[in-house]
């Protein structure tokens, strides 16, 4: 095998490892878009955990006095 085609094959490996990495870089963005929408509806599921909880907290008060 000479120098040229050592240099193709170095060449080609290269250019193979660039769109895997770039296809990975597209995994990555997905699963973090994901996982913020997650987050956001945990966020929204524990505010109404909140409101509810103390909502229920209010009406023991009004009902005792």
């Amino acid at each position: 095998m000479g120098v040229t085609d050592k240099m193709w094959d170095a060449l080609t490996t290269v250019i193979k490892m660039n769109d895997k990495i770039e296809r990975l870089a597209g995994t990555v963005k997905s699963q973090q878009d994901r996982i913020e929408q997650l987050t956001e509806r945990v966020i929204r599921l524990e505010t109404a955990l909140e409101i509810a909880l103390a909502t229920r907290g209010t009406r023991r008060l009004e009902h005792k006095a």
